[in-house]
């Protein structure tokens, strides 16, 4: 019987714990949810829950077209992202995997998670993080259960193909440009990324500084 339970855990025949917080740290019933959400008490992802904000998805445009150009939006994205993972590895430690959802529901709308290559590293940032402000408002960080990216995104949405659009239940996440990819997970020596990091630090005017 605990050999059954055990391979049925975390999946749809589970009816007991929530299969879609098990699987993307997120349930769009919340705490409604008729089933279980376990929350990890050690992990090596964090989430931080809402934290992108996309400028197509915030904007009222009564055209009903994008506010921005789809440029403009990469570039504001890559930006974001390069900041958030240069200042959290900088400060808490060496990160395996970061990724953003682009999804539109309540649950998964900007969510950020970051997955450490040591748990350890995962439980502080969390402890540091909710102490911690970004663009105006806390930071809700919290350690995630997502261990398989791939299990936890839309294989619908990465061939183009899924019908939800941004409500889908399942990690929609957004890419970013190849060029930063390259510098930020090839392999480079770590302390040319810090250099950059507190390089970009510097020239910003306290005014743009977001995080």
């Amino acid at each position: 019987m605990a050999d059954y339970l055990a391979s049925i855990f975390g999946t749809e025949k589970d009816k007991v714990n929530c299969s879609f917080y098990f699987k993307i740290g997120a349930c769009r019933h919340g705490e409604r949810c008729s089933r279980i959400h376990n929350k990890p008490t050690f992990s090596q992802t964090i989430l931080m829950q809402n934290l992108y904000l996309n400028p197509n998805n915030s904007t009222v445009n009564p055209y009903g077209t994008k506010a921005v150009s789809m440029e403009v939006e990469q570039a504001h994205f890559d930006e974001f992202f390069e900041d958030v993972f240069l200042e959290i590895e900088e400060k808490y430690g060496a990160i395996e995997e970061m990724n953003v959802c682009d999804n539109m529901g309540d649950h998964l709308l900007g969510n950020v998670y970051i997955k450490f290559y040591e748990e350890e590293v995962a439980e502080k940032a969390v402890m540091s993080l909710n102490n911690r402000w970004f663009n105006g408002t806390p930071i809700h960080c919290e350690l995630s259960p997502v261990s398989d990216f791939r299990e936890a995104c839309c294989r619908q949405y990465e061939m183009g193909e899924c019908t939800r659009g941004g409500f889908c239940n399942f990690m929609h996440l957004k890419p970013i440009s190849r060029d930063l990819k390259r510098f930020l997970y090839s392999g480079n020596d770590r302390s040319h990324r810090r250099r950059r990091s507190r390089s970009r630090s510097r020239s910003r005017s306290p005014r743009r500084r977001r995080y």
